[in-house]
């Protein structure tokens, strides 16, 4: 196990009717900005819940931040925080919402090009508190300071961290999961698991308690899937995938390990280009990257296959009947597993992604081994 060095300072408040904390979680004297998605919220209850906890809240509202969310939407925001001297921001919705107002948060107290925060990673030391109410379990953004956006005129989507972006406090309630539509749990499903197989099926280093700890998480998303989709109000099955996402990205799966994030840095380049859902990109690129690199993940796929899906045979045979474990559960849930079923032609894909990797010199992969002509193989196999 490698030295590590964890810090985790986000409260959590979980479980049934807890967004009527919110009242008690933000001083009421500050100004907030509630930042919102596409108006699902105001369907769900949600906008409701959160209007009447903050009642007595000086608050203003904006609206429209979208799935892959855009830099040049994100600055309408940063606009509306320096005009009315916004002290504290609210995310209220999903992944997306979350990773926005991140940034916002960020790009609020920043000293030149905003865009500079993301596609350079330029460091800060300032930025606006913030906190969340969770609608879709997927990201795990609810727990860490990571935030992904995309540059819509660049036609880039990068991720970027700093410890100032960890939410003051999230709240989880799963009831807000009900109403979600079947193509968002799908991806939030994908998404949960496959932030798993990112930390987890990398380079053994003897570290059983993570390696347990992962194991947990999966066994619980492959366990609950198939009862959200097929009974969406069940509050047991929606609690457990809603832990279940956080836990997968909130630093406990990974400290000490070696990472890869090599299906999520092909998976951006998809979402960049032609808009997939990040779920969807996930499900189809996975499977075949992890047969690209099997030689050097043969030894934690098989212990995951013989430990999550109960294989019996050696560890070549094991770590192969894990990937088709793997690829069989997405399909299980519905979502589309290669680009023929979403409508796109896997050679012009593979060579219009490869170059995007060539041309920025992209290399991903906990070996460094990912580059453009390993994309290039990897899209055509999907």
């Amino acid at each position: 196990m490698n030295n590590f060095n964890f810090i985790c300072p986000t409260r959590v408040i979980f479980g049934s009717d807890t967004i009527q904390n919110l009242s008690n979680l933000v001083p009421i004297n500050l100004k907030i900005l509630v930042i919102f998605g596409g108006g699902s919220v105001r369907k769900n209850g949600i906008y409701e819940q959160v209007k009447n906890a903050l009642n007595k809240h000086n608050i203003s509202e904006f609206w429209g931040i979208e799935p892959n969310p855009k830099l040049e939407t994100c600055l309408k925001a940063v606009n509306l925080i320096k005009r009315e001297s916004i002290d504290f921001l609210l995310s209220v919705g999903g992944g997306s919402v979350l990773d926005a107002t991140k940034f916002i948060a960020a790009a609020a107290k920043f000293d030149g090009d905003p865009w500079d925060i993301v596609g350079k990673r330029v460091y800060f030391d300032k930025a606006l508190p913030l906190g969340c109410v969770m609608s879709l379990p997927a990201t795990g953004s609810e727990m860490n300071c990571v935030s992904v956006i995309s540059n819509d005129s660049l036609k880039i989507k990068r991720s970027f961290r700093n410890e100032l972006l960890y939410p003051k406090f999230s709240i989880i309630d799963p009831k807000t999961t009900f109403s979600l539509p079947l193509a968002q749990i799908q991806n939030g499903i994908v998404d949960t698991f496959v932030h798993i197989l990112e930390q987890y099926a990398t380079v053994d280093l003897n570290t059983s308690v993570q390696d347990g700890f992962c194991f947990s998480v999966l066994k619980t998303v492959i366990k609950n899937a198939k009862i959200a989709i097929n009974d969406p109000q069940n509050y047991d099955a929606r609690a457990n995938l809603c832990w279940a996402a956080t836990c997968a990205l909130n630093g406990w799966c990974n400290v000490g390990c070696i990472v890869d994030w090599s299906s999520h840095a092909i998976g951006h380049e998809l979402s960049a280009v032609y808009g997939l859902d990040h779920g969807l990109s996930l499900a189809i690129v996975t499977p075949r990257l992890l047969r690209y690199n099997l030689k050097f993940k043969k030894a934690k796929l098989a212990k995951m296959g013989r430990e999550v899906f109960e294989l019996n045979a050696d560890e070549l045979s094991a770590a192969k009947g894990c990937i088709d474990e793997i690829e069989s559960f997405f399909k299980s849930t519905g979502i589309a597993t290669t680009l023929a079923q979403i409508g796109l032609e896997k050679n012009s894909v593979a060579n219009l992604i490869s170059e995007r990797f060539k041309q920025r010199n992209l290399i991903a992969g906990e070996h460094e081994n990912i580059d453009y002509k390993a994309v290039k193989q990897i899209l055509l196999e999907c």
